[in-house]
């Protein structure tokens, strides 16, 4: 009996500990409120749903509080997602992300940098093609005024940024000699990555080789990314290399 009572005992204590550890790790995530950015609703023309979804999964599960917001301005174009086609519609980007954020979205000219601890970018061709013009125009893009600054906002104030999968081309022509990375170059996984590692090297930036579960943190610049869809990879993957990056992002909040 007193064997027993001495081992429940220890494994009380052992218990009490792993309450305090946990306790003490969620009270450093919990409270922090991040902005997370859209760009439309689907892979070809918008933000990519996935990596969206993941990013708001990994922040809930984080604690932290989320406000989304979206650019209102016509989109570059629109696909036809099952043809893989240009269609001759028009749709706003503030609409068709309001799908993903189920309605629960701002203006992006109402993000507030006071309000918010951190802010994150999820990708998709979207960020690329609305958010700004790198898909057509490569390292000689503009981003969009108010995307822009959003990012130096943030940046002004030590407020960590991440972006993942195509995304961190933004950062990369707003802040040149920051850190960021698309993945692997030359890899035959990452067919997305060679190309645009280029333009970045261009605008006098440097990229950092990871894979899809990991993530790279410019500890000066306070920059998370992660490859994501940039790599050809399971689902599952993309949304862990995803949450690393959010991880990283409530850390340096």
């Amino acid at each position: 009996m007193l064997t027993l009572l001495h081992h429940c005992g220890r494994n009380l204590v052992t218990f009490r500990t792993f309450q305090a550890v946990n306790r003490s790790y969620y009270s450093t995530q919990m409270g922090k409120r991040v902005a997370v950015v859209l760009a439309g609703c689907g892979v070809y023309d918008g933000s990519e749903i996935h990596e969206a979804s993941a990013v708001l999964v990994h922040l809930s599960r984080g604690g932290a509080s989320v406000n989304m917001f979206a650019p209102n301005i016509d989109q570059m174009h629109v696909v036809n997602h099952l043809k893989g086609e240009p269609s001759e519609e028009k749709r706003n980007v503030l609409v068709e992300s309001a799908r993903l954020a189920r309605g629960n979205i701002q203006d992006l000219s109402k993000l507030s940098v006071k309000d918010h601890d951190a802010i994150i970018f999820p990708g998709g061709f979207g960020a690329a093609k609305n958010l700004c013009t790198w898909a057509v125009q490569g390292k000689d893009c503009s981003v969009n005024d108010e995307v822009k600054a959003a990012l130096q906002a943030f940046h002004g104030e030590g407020k960590p940024i991440g972006l993942c999968c195509i995304s961190p081309v933004l950062a990369a022509k707003v802040f040149p000699g920051c850190e960021i990375t698309l993945g692997l170059e030359k890899d035959e996984k990452y067919p997305y990555t060679t190309d645009s590692v280029a333009g970045v090297s261009e605008l006098g930036c440097k990229h950092v080789n990871k894979n899809v579960s990991e993530s790279h943190v410019d500890e000066k610049n306070k920059l998370v990314t992660t490859c994501a869809f940039m790599c050809e990879a399971p689902i599952h993957e993309i949304f862990d290399g995803i949450g690393e990056m959010v991880k990283d992002v409530l850390k340096l909040a």
